[in-house]
Formats: C-alpha cells, sequence, structure tokens
C-alpha cells in the first residue's frame, strides 16, 4: 500500500510539505469555507506504480498517473533504500469530504459559488504549492494534469 507518511519524502521535501500545508491551514478562503487538504501519497514502490500506472489502461478505472514505475518521483529512495519520494499528492477536503471534481469557473470575486466551486478549491491548492516552490501539475504549463500531484522542481 503506498504510503501517506511524511517521513517518506526526502528531507527537502519534508520542508516544502511543511510550508505548503502551513499556507493551506492560514488560508482565510479555505478556514471560511470548511478546506483542509490531506495528504493521500508521498512514497510509493515500484510494484504500487505499476498498478496505478496500471489503472485505465490495462485494469479497470481511469487513468490516474502518466507514470511509469520507476519513473514516478513518488518511486525515489535514498542512498540505503528507503523511501525519500520527491513528490506527494492530496486531496482538498470541504467540511470532511474529498473534493475530486474539478466543477466550477475557478478563482473570483464571487462569493456565492464558495461552496461548490471545486476548481476554485484546487487552484488555491496548487497557488500554495507554487508560493512555497512546489511543482505542481494542475498548472496549464504542466505536461499532462494530475491535479493531486506536487513534486520538487529541482530534482
Amino acid at each position: 500500500m503506498p504510503s501517506r507518511e511524511i517521513r517518506d519524502l526526502s528531507p527537502a521535501m519534508q520542508v516544502l510539505h511543511n510550508k505548503f500545508m502551513d499556507k493551506c491551514r492560514r488560508d482565510p478562503w479555505f478556514l471560511k469555507n470548511g478546506i483542509t487538504v490531506l495528504v493521500t501519497c508521498t512514497y510509493r514502490s515500484r510494484e504500487e506504480q505499476a498498478k496505478v500506472y496500471a489503472q485505465g489502461r490495462t485494469a479497470p478505472g481511469r487513468i490516474v498517473t502518466y507514470a511509469k514505475p520507476g519513473k514516478s518521483k513518488h518511486n525515489f529512495t535514498d542512498h540505503h533504500g528507503e523511501p525519500a519520494a520527491e513528490a506527494f499528492d492530496v486531496v482538498p477536503l470541504r467540511y470532511g469530504k474529498p473534493i475530486w471534481g474539478t466543477g466550477g469557473n475557478g478563482i473570483n470575486d464571487d462569493p456565492t459559488d464558495d461552496d461548490t466551486n471545486d476548481m476554485e478549491a484546487w487552484q488555491r491548492v496548487g497557488a500554495h504549492a507554487v508560493a512555497v516552490g512546489l511543482k505542481w501539475y494542475g498548472s496549464p504549463d504542466s505536461p499532462f494534469r494530475e491535479f493531486p500531484h506536487m513534486q520538487n522542481p529541482d530534482v
């Protein structure tokens, strides 16, 4: 089973993760709208990556990753073979319920749709990731879109 443990991130990613989560916890819009952020994956073995990569291809479900085993920043280990992932995945929660959808019109000045605008929540998550120095794969300039995925831009 993939890890959700922060200790399974590289030391540099642990620092970025902590800065990111601190920004999310302090975001006034998040606080007003009951948004918190949950880490869903840090380290993933190559075998686990193979299973995730097969999804939507040779296994049932939607495609959720574009990285083959050994090519994902989730698969990194240190020189002792211990987990040292250079990526983590998250999901925003609205009052404890995961926001997997991307419906809505994104960040705007209309407070009447804040409790239903899933895209606004994702864009704010991504903005916090970028602000602390993470690469967010939900940005329009990403080679593919994986809204939950944050990674070290230097690796």
